[in-house]
């Protein structure tokens, strides 16, 4: 009945456009290793924050504005468990006592990429490590695309 209607078809598209995202996404978040950390910068020129990076990463590549905050892109993608984790998936650290205060997106093979703190530089790095083990406050998966989606998102996530 699906084959009927030409649902198949549309799926397995979407489906290829979402892959061909998170690989651009992963491409190009790569190309920016070396890039400071600046605190509250959004931009490979005045340099990145943790969330100012997976922000301006999501829009450049996909076309998503993502909230600006760490712990409010916490609240507007979607909980997923780490055995769920794909390329482009986000990954949240508790680095500052408090919840969701970090943010990297996730590379594979247990590796995130991600703008650390003053000092450092854009790069990636291995959530296996101790220091990234003991703060793994969680995985979310950014959804759809439009405003709404996000909006939405955010209200259902409020309680993480």
């Amino acid at each position: 009945m699906l084959a009927d209607k030409g649902l198949i078809g549309q799926l397995k598209q979407v489906r290829q456009t979402v892959t061909e995202r998170t690989s651009d996404l992963v491409v190009t978040a790569i190309g920016f290793l070396g890039v400071p950390y600046r605190r509250g910068g959004n931009t490979a020129e005045s340099g990145f924050d943790c969330s100012g990076f997976v922000r301006a990463m999501y829009n450049e590549t996909v076309g998503h504005m993502l909230p600006r905050r760490a712990e409010e892109q916490a609240a507007a993608t979607e909980k997923i468990d780490r055995s769920q984790l794909k390329p482009g998936d986000l990954v949240f650290f508790n680095t500052m006592r408090r919840a969701f205060s970090h943010v990297g997106i996730y590379v594979g093979e247990g590796k995130f990429i991600h703008s650390p703190r003053s000092g450092a530089q854009v790069r990636v790095e291995d959530m296996n490590g101790s220091y990234w083990q003991r703060r793994f406050d969680g995985a979310r998966r950014v959804m759809g695309g439009s405003a709404d989606e996000v909006k939405a998102a955010a209200v259902a996530n409020t309680g993480n």
